[in-house]
């Protein structure tokens, strides 16, 4: 009982900001899925035009980025799974940097390493994830 009070703010600290992390994630996602794959990814082939890297695996990433985010995003907002989930978006987001990195995009590889330290300091303090469904799942 003590223990569980103890670290009460921590757990919430950690609920809500994984909570908006995976809104920000999932709704990346959703937002590109509902714009249309498609177009998502022939907006990719036109960005990297110039990059160094063929057409055909851009538009196939562009094709299947909007659902990994979404389901990255859908897990990490409802705990399931959160370790793991956070790291396939810690490696997910080292990609999106490489790409921004061969354009050459600064302010996107500035954001994206934004998110991988929340997504490590998610990771670091996964011990206070005790809202979520990965929590419920151990408890039973």
């Amino acid at each position: 009982m003590a223990e569980e009070s103890e670290f009460a703010d921590e757990r919430l600290a950690y609920a809500l900001l994984r909570m908006v992390v995976g809104i920000n994630l999932m709704m990346h996602g959703v937002s590109r899925m509902i714009a249309g794959p498609g177009e998502f990814a022939a907006k990719l082939v036109m960005q990297f035009g110039h990059a160094p890297l063929p057409a055909w695996s851009v538009w196939f990433f562009g094709l299947i980025l909007p659902t990994i985010e979404s389901l990255l995003g859908l897990l990490v907002l409802i705990g399931l799974r959160t370790r793991a989930a956070l790291i396939a978006a810690s490696l997910l987001i080292a990609v999106l940097t490489f790409g921004s990195a061969l354009l050459q995009d600064w302010a996107a590889a500035g954001t994206q390493l934004t998110c991988a330290l929340i997504y490590s300091a998610l990771i670091f303090l996964h011990r206070y994830n005790g809202y979520s469904i990965d929590s419920w799942m151990k408890s039973r």
